[in-house]
């Protein structure tokens, strides 16, 4: 059975670590993949949902380079990396979105990163990460 494991991925030295981790935990199995997900939310102006996708979608095109090349690092471990940019809804959180992804995937566990380049910092885990140690139904690991 191939062990699947997610990284909820935004760019942060917490996230970084987190896509290290879960190549520690991949070995752990013979057939693994590791998903590695970033989620964007679209801004711009509330009045113009076309402005507003494609500043999401420009935003996209950011993170999907960066996976392109996490995903080129590892071409030579034998480890299958899936990579995903997800544009999630302006009034979702993120963690909402990757543990959505993560039941559609099978996913058997999560690994975020405590804080991520968010400007608002938690006293314990940033909002997102929060939000998907609720909400997950399946183990999360928190980098710090």
């Amino acid at each position: 059975m191939t062990k699947k494991i997610l990284v909820a991925y935004d760019g942060s030295e917490p996230s970084k670590q987190a896509v290290m981790e879960a190549k520690s935990h991949a070995l752990e199995s013979v057939d693994r993949e590791i998903h590695v997900v970033s989620v964007v939310k679209p801004t711009g102006p509330f009045t113009n949902a076309a402005i507003s996708k494609s500043i999401g979608d420009e935003m996209a095109k950011k993170y999907e380079k960066e996976l392109v090349a996490i995903k080129e690092e590892n071409e030579d471990e034998n480890i299958t990396i899936v990579t995903h940019v997800l544009v999630g809804e302006l009034e979702n959180n993120p963690g909402e979105d990757v543990c959505a992804y993560a039941e559609k995937e099978g996913i058997d566990m999560i690994i975020v990163g405590s804080r991520g380049l968010g400007n608002v910092k938690r006293i314990f885990l940033g909002s997102v990460s929060n939000n998907i140690v609720q909400h997950a139904t399946c183990p999360v690991l928190v980098m710090k």
